[in-house]
Order: C-alpha cells, then sequence, then structure tokens
C-alpha cells in the first residue's frame, strides 16, 4: 500500500494576511502559483494512484499546476467552517476573546449557511476522507494525494495518528508545501513534512 500525500494550496491574499479562509473562495496570487509549480518535482517523483481535491478554487487550481489527473473533488477536504470567524485574523479574536484557540475553542456561530465547525465535527470529516483515501490506497499500487487546506489537513493528520483533532495544533503547515503520511512496522507515522523545494 502507498503513502498518503498532502498538499496544501499555495498562497492567497488571505493567508498571506493571516485572515481565516474557510468558504470564502479567493484565488492563489502570483506566488501560490509558483509555489505549486515548485511541486511538480516532488510529484512526478512519485507513481500516483488517486487524487482528491476540495471544491475550492485555490486548491483546484493548485491541483491543476502541479499536474495531476483524474482528480475528484470531495466536499469533505473543504476548509474548517470558521462561521463568525470568517475572515478574521487569530489577533482581532483574541482581542474580545483573550486565548482564544481555534484547536480547542472552535469558532463564534456565522450565518445560516456557514454556521461553523467545532473541531469533533472536523474531526469526524477527516475520519470520513480518511476512510476514502484508505479505500484508494487499497485499490491501487501507488500514492493517494489529498489537495486541500492548512487547518483542516492538520486535523487530519492527528486523526491518521490516532490523536484527538485537537492535536492538529502540533502541526504548522506552510502554503504550497507537501506532506507525506506512511507506515513504521504497520502504524501511521508522519514520513515527511512542509517540504518545499527551493526556489
Amino acid at each position: 500500500m502507498g503513502d498518503l500525500f498532502l498538499v496544501r494550496h499555495g498562497e492567497t491574499e488571505w493567508s498571506r494576511s493571516g485572515r481565516h479562509t474557510g468558504s470564502t473562495d479567493v484565488p492563489l496570487t502570483d506566488q501560490g502559483r509558483e509555489q505549486a509549480r515548485r511541486l511538480v518535482p516532488l510529484i512526478r517523483s512519485h507513481r500516483i494512484g488517486a487524487a482528491f481535491v476540495s471544491p475550492l478554487q485555490r486548491a483546484r487550481e493548485t491541483a491543476e499546476l502541479i499536474g495531476l489527473q483524474g482528480v475528484r473533488i470531495d466536499a469533505d477536504l473543504r476548509e474548517w467552517d470558521y462561521g463568525g470567524y470568517e475572515g478574521v485574523t487569530t489577533v482581532e479574536i483574541q482581542r474580545t476573546r483573550p486565548g482564544w484557540f481555534l484547536f480547542t475553542d472552535g469558532v463564534a456561530p456565522g450565518p445560516p449557511e456557514h454556521p461553523g465547525e467545532t473541531p469533533e465535527q472536523v474531526g469526524e470529516r477527516a475520519d470520513r476522507m480518511l476512510a476514502k483515501a484508505d479505500a484508494a490506497l487499497a485499490d491501487t499500487e501507488g500514492c493517494v494525494v489529498l489537495v486541500a487546506h492548512g487547518h483542516f489537513l492538520r486535523v487530519l493528520t492527528a486523526r491518521r495518528l490516532g490523536l484527538p483533532p485537537s492535536a492538529g495544533a502540533l502541526f504548522q503547515l506552510a502554503t504550497g508545501t507537501l506532506c507525506r503520511l506512511g507506515t513504521e512496522h504497520g502504524r501511521p507515522v508522519v514520513a515527511a513534512w512542509n517540504v518545499r523545494p527551493p526556489a
């Protein structure tokens, strides 16, 4: 069975400024597109059996730029629903909620179409996505690639390792990077993290 590759989309204006970007469909910056292109040699050096991508344009464009073929769009890969904190920075949130921390405190309620998610709800989505990825891994000799978003992929990594969703806090994840989750002696491990080729 192959490994699971995680790709965080390239930079956007909102990721650069630290704004929580869940459902807002912002595009990549020129820098974000370049970050994605630099991942091409890393992706091409492996046999890819299947690839899944978030429906948001920043992830879809990243998948296209890194040359993935036959990509399946999956809503379970969307970013954390930040509810009332959509578009707001951590510094701004902590002015009214000192000590607030996303991975343990969750978000303020938002509008009906984006009410917000608890860490546990994000963890449930991650578990569903991991089940789909494992099914794809069992059905192919290659690796499986997931192209998605920073906070979601951090929670997914925690769940892959058998940790609670809040443990996603331990895995800082930069834009335009590649991570590899593999196994050692039959147990899940982080084989590579935040890999970005030199410019």
